[in-house]
C-alpha cells in the first residue's frame, strides 16, 4: 500500500516538474523576446558609453576650458562671488559657473553629435 501511494506521489511530482520546466522555457523565451523587442541590450550599452562620455566631457570642461575662462574673467576666484541681501547670501558665482558649464557641455555634445551624424542633425540618434 505504501509503494502504491509513493508511486502515485512520484507521478504527481513528475508531472508538476515537467510542467514547471515548460513554464521556465516559456519564461525564458518571453524574456528573450522582451530583450529583443525593446532593445534592452543596446540601451545598456548606450548607457555605459554615455556615462563614459559624460566623464570625458566634464573633464574637458573642468580641466581645459574653464581654466581658460578663469584667465579671461578678471577677479580671480569668480566662482566664490556672493550677493548678500540682508541675511540672505546668494552664491551667484557658483550659479554663473554652473550655467557656463552647462552651455559648454551642451555645445560640446552638439558638436560631437553633428560630427557623428555628418552634419545632418535632423536624424535621430
Amino acid at each position: 500500500m505504501v509503494d502504491k501511494t509513493l508511486g502515485d506521489a512520484e507521478k504527481m511530482i513528475g508531472g508538476s516538474v515537467s510542467t514547471l520546466g515548460k513554464g521556465a522555457e516559456g519564461f525564458s523565451k518571453e524574456f528573450m523576446d522582451f530583450l529583443n523587442k525593446y532593445q534592452v541590450i543596446g540601451l545598456a550599452v548606450a548607457f555605459v558609453i554615455g556615462s563614459a562620455a559624460t566623464k570625458l566631457v566634464n573633464s574637458t570642461v573642468t580641466d581645459i576650458i574653464m581654466p581658460i575662462i578663469a584667465v579671461i574673467i578678471p577677479g580671480g576666484d569668480w566662482r566664490m562671488a556672493t550677493l548678500e541681501i540682508g541675511p540672505l547670501k546668494f552664491l551667484v558665482g557658483d550659479y554663473a559657473g554652473a550655467i557656463i558649464d552647462f552651455v559648454i557641455i551642451a555645445l560640446v555634445i552638439f558638436l560631437l553629435v553633428k560630427y557623428i551624424m555628418k552634419g545632418d542633425t535632423s536624424k535621430k540618434v
